[in-house]
């Protein structure tokens, strides 16, 4: 019986839904063409001489074929209530009218009845007492025919005297009564597993279709998720900038104010630097604003942002920072008042030129970040910074010390060191940053694996252990940012 339940699928939660108002239109349409089919076949057969036996009139015959026609109308808006009416309908019409039943038009309209019956019934449980009802009616129906001796012997003769004398392999009983069930279970049964078929078939395309939404659902989240996760790439773009070029023009400048009357040469430098500064920070704000003005481009999906810059002129597709460009770097933050080394340190030769290309920005911006910092909110006199490329060990490290002390009246949002942070884990790493134990300045130190996927670090890349020093004593980044 379970297996009966699981065929039928009596405990699936998905139902066939309803037909909606023009399906409805088209069946009943349907069943006035059954009723004219059905009405020609009778009329051919009854011009035959057919009709002769009937015990009821001509009237009565339409009655029969016009309600069996009539409940195509409803065979997808109660299809468990037209498969038990279906056959109560068959086995009323063969003990009344036995020649208008077994015409073939209505031969095909029950068996197409059965069909829709099975292949709509949203209740599937419903369904199983429906076509266990018709069936139980059709044997009895068939055990009462062969019970009487006379009717089977009526069946047999009809055939002819060849099939009285048992010219087969079968007598005329046993071969009358194979093949009456035969031509039962091929109508009944066909009717069935076609229906069960026709169900089968629109479930899993429902579920096929539920798949592909739920696919496109998740494209537009993913979708969505990369836009924001590049805006707030380009937002942290725009803060490093900004907030490194500003703090060197503004440095740059203050040493120049200070020098004006005493050394006009190196006032003269100190404001060259700025304009370079200014110019160097225009020129990376217009290459991360055709960035965006080449994904408003496009057909408006956000897979341009960032990613596809064909729209942009070629003055803003600037080349982004990479390991090479640390020393220029250097140069522009060495001020009078604070010298800047940057050094990069490799286990091989080449190793810095095969750092994926989003790492080195990424060490770029972190070392122009922590710079930035220390001439906003530092008194050092220099500043080193340490990179760190381990193909061995799997491993990128960046490390910013300083010599100085917090300045005064400068405390800082911490969105620098936030992006820091966010950079790091976007890359699998993490960020450190804190006082020097025992000596003067800020550290900063971030290590991320060289494969540039999240978790926490390649194979032998154990964060903070390659950078760490004794002396030093690196805060977390969420206790450090509302510091600097």
């Amino acid at each position: 019986m379970m297996r009966v339940d699981r065929w039928f699928g009596a405990d699936e939660e998905w139902e066939r839904p309803a037909p909606d108002r023009r399906a409805v239109l088209n069946d009943v349409w349907l069943a006035v063409l059954a009723f004219v089919v059905s009405a020609l076949g009778a009329e051919l057969m009854r011009s035959l001489g057919a009709f002769e036996n009937e015990r009821l009139g001509v009237g009565w015959q339409y009655v029969g074929m016009a309600s069996a026609a009539a409940l195509v109308a409803v065979r997808r808006s109660h299809p468990v209530l037209v498969t038990a009416l279906a056959g109560v309908h068959m086995l009323a019409l063969g003990l009344l009218v036995p020649m208008t039943m077994s015409t073939l038009p209505m031969q095909a309209l029950y068996f197409f009845l059965i069909f829709s019956g099975v292949a709509w019934a949203r209740d599937r449980r419903a369904l199983l007492a429906a076509v266990a009802l018709t069936l139980t009616l059709m044997a009895a129906w068939l055990a009462w025919t062969f019970a009487l001796g006379r009717g089977l012997e009526q069946m047999v003769s009809s055939f002819g005297p060849e099939a009285e004398e048992g010219a087969g392999l079968f007598s005329p009983v046993v071969g009358m009564v194979g093949y009456t069930l035969l031509v039962n279970v091929i109508f009944f049964g066909g009717a069935i597993v076609l229906g069960q078929v026709a169900w089968d078939g629109a479930r899993r395309t429902a579920q096929v279709l539920d798949q592909a939404r739920t696919i496109a659902a998740q494209a537009r989240r993913l979708r969505d998720q990369a836009v924001v996760d590049e805006r707030l790439r380009i937002a942290r773009e725009l803060h490093d900038v900004v907030a490194h070029h500003v703090s060197v023009m503004g440095v740059q400048a203050a040493a120049a104010r200070r020098v004006m009357g005493k050394d006009p040469d190196a006032a003269t430098a100190a404001l060259t630097s700025v304009e370079q500064s200014s110019r160097d920070a225009v020129t990376q704000m217009r290459g991360l604003l055709g960035t965006l003005r080449s994904g408003g481009d496009g057909d408006g999906d956000g897979d341009g942002v960032g990613g596809d810059v064909r729209g942009a002129s070629a003055e803003d597709r600037t080349p982004q920072p990479t390991l090479a460009d640390l020393p220029q770097l250097a140069a522009r933050a060495t001020t009078p008042t604070c010298e800047v080394v940057v050094d990069v340190v490799e286990a091989t030769d080449g190793a810095a030129a095969r750092v994926a290309p989003p790492l080195q920005l990424t060490a770029y911006r972190v070392v122009q970040e922590a710079l930035a910092n220390v001439h906003r909110h530092s008194t050092a006199r220099s500043a080193r910074a340490v990179v760190r490329v381990d193909e061995a060990a799997g491993c990128l490290e960046i490390e910013v010390v300083d010599d100085g002390t917090a300045r005064a009246g400068t405390a800082g949002t911490g969105l620098g060191l936030l992006g820091m942070e966010e950079r790091a884990s976007h890359l699998g790493g993490r960020v450190e940053a804190g006082p020097r134990r025992g000596l003067a300045g800020w550290r900063v130190f971030m290590q991320v694996p060289l494969a540039g996927t999240p978790g926490p670090g390649g194979p032998g890349c154990a964060v903070g252990a390659p950078g760490a020093r004794a002396d030093d004593v690196p805060v977390e980044l969420s206790q450090a940012g509302a510091d600097r």
